[in-house]
């Protein structure tokens, strides 16, 4: 079951149904191009259609959910060319906050963006693609905070968020793990020295590399039937995620 009943004991019931629903997305639990029904939803939820239609006008908002005419909602599957396009914008956003820290960023903030990079050197942090991406999750926290341009840190939460199954995708290749901690090193490093150019151009570098490894993925296999066994180690029910958030 890929969802559970959401607590009643819950703050704000939407937002908790909200995240259960786009935590299940980015965790792969619920598929790209996979129909969400809404009658099952609202079972396995325990909640009113109204609330799960307000939980998905949300995702669809993100760009995590589609809905068609006749069609109903399903989770966003995102093709080549749209994937290729969205790293294009990755790469000017996060070469941009890259050299906004160096230029603007405390030594504090500098300190937690380096602690930040050791972390993502311990064995828990590289165990798998989705531990990865989630210790690098607090590197990008760090860096768009220090960077002072909360637009910009908006649109690339959003983007990222959309394209989290691919993130794990270009993690999964083999070789690319070590590569991503050598090019974050690189950044760091740059960003310590105050060199805000290097600091841009090697921030755009990382993010052209990874687009480069999953188009070559994408291109060599149907994208719409990607899997990520890897990554399944969890039961599918969200109800202790929903509880814990």
């Amino acid at each position: 079951m890929v969802v559970g009943p959401v607590p009643r004991h819950a703050a704000s019931l939407r937002l908790k149904v909200t995240e259960s629903l786009r935590d299940a997305i980015l965790d792969g639990r619920l598929k790209p191009g996979q129909k969400l029904v809404e009658r099952e939803l609202c079972e396995l939820l325990d909640i009113s259609r109204t609330l799960l239609r307000e939980a998905l006008q949300q995702l669809q908002a993100e760009g995590l959910i589609t809905s068609e005419m006749h069609k109903g909602p399903s989770v966003a599957l995102i093709g080549i060319e749209e994937v290729s396009e969205i790293y294009d914008i990755r790469q000017a956003l996060e070469a941009m906050a890259a050299r906004a820290f160096a230029r603007k960023a405390t030594d504090e903030q500098v300190r937690a963006l380096r602690e930040q990079c050791e972390n993502l050197k311990q064995p828990e942090a590289t165990h798998s693609p989705r531990d990865m991406l989630i210790a690098k999750g607090g590197f990008y926290a760090v860096l768009f905070e220090g960077s002072g341009n909360p637009v910009a840190s908006a649109i690339l939460k959003q983007l990222n968020n959309r394209m989290m199954l691919y993130k794990r995708l270009s993690l999964s290749a083999p070789g690319r793990l070590p590569e991503t901690l050598r090019e974050l090193e690189g950044i760091v490093s740059a960003i310590e020295d105050r060199d805000a150019d290097r600091a841009a151009i090697l921030c755009a570098a990382h993010v052209a590399n990874a687009a480069t490894t999953v188009l070559r993925q994408l291109n060599a296999v149907d994208h719409t039937q990607l899997t990520l066994a890897q990554d399944d180690h969890e039961p599918g029910n969200i109800r202790q995620r929903a509880r814990n958030s």
